[in-house]
């Protein structure tokens, strides 16, 4: 049903790959979605997302002190309590991430800047690459002009990348620093998952306004801010949470036989449904801040 519109989705759908080192010196990969509007280096995706890439600078900066003030303590008996009360000073503990770089994919050949608007209430922002001259990217989304299409019942397709399956990043003792490489594996597969209109989200604030649209499949994790859309390809919105509905079928000690063998089970099943921000929402915001945009 959607084979036409996954590949058109694909020219335009691009994951940012994420590498975040903590302090106990764990390096994990993360993947998220952003697709473009228009032909000139304008793209949407979550809110969240795109703070995190804007967050991402205080962390690196933030941890480039700790290493000055580090490497000015003395290597002597004194060492280890003052490096100590470093950690207390920075709050780092094992767990605490102290590094965190992103790439955005074949999208440009180059990139200076980066210009990142969010919206006050919704998890939806707007990124705007500043600085290439060739794009990597083809064609744009074009957004349902016909709200009237979304309705329960229709059957409609995310396209993300949750999965980060790259590997082309590691971390060097030499500078103290993670970095990406250009060996290893430097993509993650697409990932498109389809589910069914069940319900909307509207505004408390403004009864009649509908906010988002929900699937009756989860949106997979790397998969925020991806594009919703129908089998003619058009979009309908964009992927940003998944919410966990309680099936009230919960049991306890429920008696089992497994391999042979007698023993007890328990669990409490949900249902996860993927909410979407609806193009209505999606355009006001594009047509707030001037940015072009196509629908039919």
């Amino acid at each position: 049903m959607f084979v036409n519109a996954i590949e058109t989705a694909d020219q335009y759908t691009r994951p940012i790959h994420t590498i975040a080192r903590t302090y106990g010196g764990l390096v994990t990969p993360g993947a998220a979605t952003f697709f473009f509007v228009n032909e000139t280096g304008v793209a949407i995706t979550c809110k969240h997302v795109a703070e995190a890439i804007v967050g991402a600078e205080s962390i690196n900066q933030s941890y480039q002190r700790f290493k000055m003030e580090r490497d000015a303590l003395a290597r002597d008996a004194t060492f280890r309590r003052n490096l100590k009360g470093l950690e207390l000073k920075y709050k780092y503990k094992p767990e605490t991430t102290i590094q965190v770089k992103h790439t955005f994919v074949n999208c440009f050949d180059a990139i200076t800047n980066i210009q990142v608007q969010v919206h006050p209430t919704l998890d939806l922002a707007i990124v705007r690459f500043e600085g290439f001259t060739t794009k990597h990217y083809h064609s744009h989304a074009v957004f349902v002009n016909d709200p009237a299409k979304i309705k329960p019942g229709r059957t409609l397709c995310r396209l993300g990348f949750p999965f980060p399956e790259f590997n082309n990043f590691h971390y060097n003792p030499v500078t103290d620093d993670i970095e990406w490489t250009t060996t290893g594996n430097q993509l993650s597969p697409r990932f498109p998952i389809d589910g069914m209109i069940t319900r909307f989200a509207g505004d408390p604030a403004n009864p009649g306004a509908v906010l988002s649209i929900e699937l009756s499949t989860p949106g997979l994790r790397g998969q925020s801010g991806g594009p919703l859309f129908d089998r003619d390809g058009l979009v309908y919105g964009m992927q940003y949470v998944t919410h966990h509905l309680h099936l009230g079928f919960d049991i306890t000690d429920l008696g089992i036989v497994s391999d042979g063998k007698k023993g007890k089970v328990s669990n409490s099943p949900f249902l996860h449904v993927g909410h979407c921000i609806h193009v209505n929402q999606i355009k006001a915001f594009l047509q707030e801040h001037g940015v072009r945009y196509y629908e039919a």
